[in-house]
């Protein structure tokens, strides 16, 4: 099965009707004998051509958490892992999933794209999983695409990322570009910024992302003045730093992930800089990195996100109790965990509206299921396999807290290869 990367432009309904004929194809092929599958009958098989091993003839179902746990992702993909066990209560409470209790089995990804791909082919092959939710860094989704691709299983994914990517078996519920790292530029032109400086870490999403902005800032009278990257987990930002203060920016758009952006934040306010003099855009920090970083370091600072703790909504009044209570008071919730939250309950939604575990039923049904969710209520795009999204520019306030201070006029819906921005033509 052709794995749809970067460079391709497949649609997800053209992918996911050569995804169906395969797997249409296996089945016809294994009808006879097999593991117990996602209907709880024999012979299903994946678009590698081996059987499933899936089984619904219990009274739970396995499904598979993989998050960094440990390694220079953990202090942002721990709370992602906490979410999801809340959404899982919440649903075996409820009742499960047709009927079944949703039975977890969890792994870390230790922050190493190759653990990523381990652990996934392991949940899928031998804990025999019927989807997989985690992941952070685009390192991590990409080395997981081509197994979940080869074995016909579904990963969700929660992160905001770069865009420019679209498979049938991934289901994207954090933001795509149009609807973060666009709005995020539309916010910095609004006040008159013209000259921006790019620091990211050294891999995929930063990079792409990066390339993005450089189009986006040829096209509206902006200069890039600088841009710099260090390896995850990097912690000496003196020479980046310098180089920044010396570039004449007035704004800093940051695409560092994990741990880094504590040396970072501290290193820039050293020397002098702060949010009034040359504010930063940051898009991998939520309200769980705030504390990490250090508030006194990221005050006045500004985030593009797609969901804050402090949305005011019944729904996210709800979920913020519900996760304080089980976690703690001092725990606030943040966008990436929402999303993974969300996306436990909109492939209960799928499921429920397919009628079925089934992997290409799933994907069948999947275009138009919705769920009110904390940000609000979201809805699947079954071409893209992503959710349209309302985009929000925060500020980091004093209390640790992140607040609107620039939203945009309703959801916005997915473009991940920006098909509507002819600036961005040649881009994919």
């Amino acid at each position: 099965m052709t794995t749809h990367t970067l460079p391709l432009r497949t649609t997800r309904k053209r992918a996911l009707a050569l995804s169906a004929a395969a797997l249409a194809a296996a089945l016809t092929l294994s009808a006879c004998g097999g593991a117990r599958t996602a209907e709880g009958t024999a012979g299903t098989a994946s678009a590698s051509g081996g059987a499933s091993c899936v089984d619904t003839s219990g009274d739970s179902i396995k499904i598979g958490f993989l998050n960094s746990l440990s390694g220079t992702m953990a202090i942002s993909e721990q709370t992602v892992r906490d979410s999801l066990d809340l959404a899982a209560e919440e649903i075996n409470a409820a009742g499960g999933v047709l009927g079944k209790q949703l039975q977890i089995v969890a792994e870390d990804g230790a922050s190493e794209p190759t653990v990523f791909a381990e652990k996934a082919e392991k949940l899928i092959s031998s804990d025999c999983v019927a989807a997989v939710f985690g992941g952070w860094t685009s390192s991590s989704r990409k080395a997981m695409l081509p197994v979940f691709e080869s074995k016909n299983s579904l990963l969700f994914y929660p992160v905001q990322y770069e865009g420019l990517e679209a498979s049938p078996n991934i289901f994207y519920t954090g933001a795509t570009t149009n609807q973060q790292i666009i709005p995020g530029m539309d916010y910095l032109a609004e006040q008159g910024k013209k000259k921006v400086f790019l620091v990211g870490s050294d891999y995929v999403f930063p990079r792409t992302a990066n390339k993005i902005i450089n189009a986006y800032a040829e096209a509206n009278d902006i200069e890039i003045v600088g841009e710099e990257y260090a390896p995850l987990g990097h912690t000496d930002f003196a020479t980046i730093v310098n180089k920044l203060k010396s570039s004449g920016a007035d704004a800093v758009f940051n695409t560092l992930n994990g741990d880094s952006n504590v040396a970072f934040f501290k290193e820039y306010k050293n020397v002098g800089m702060t949010a009034d003099t040359v504010p930063v855009v940051s898009v991998s920090i939520a309200e769980e990195e705030v504390g990490g970083i250090g508030v006194d370091n990221v005050v006045g600072q500004l985030t593009a996100w797609n969901y804050y703790q402090t949305v005011e909504s019944p729904e996210n009044e709800t979920f913020v109790a519900a996760f304080k209570e089980k976690y703690g008071e001092n725990r606030p919730t943040s966008d990436p965990m929402e999303a993974a939250y969300t996306s436990l309950y909109l492939w209960k939604g799928m499921v429920e509206k397919a009628g079925s575990f089934d992997v290409a039923a799933i994907q069948e049904a999947a275009d138009g299921v919705s769920f009110d969710a904390p940000e609000g209520t979201v809805t699947v795009n079954g071409d893209n396999h992503h959710i349209a999204k309302t985009a929000y520019i925060g500020e980091i306030g004093p209390d640790g807290l992140i607040y609107s201070i620039w939203e945009s006029d309703g959801p916005i819906e997915p473009d991940p290869f920006l098909e509507g921005y002819d600036w961005a033509e040649g881009l994919s």
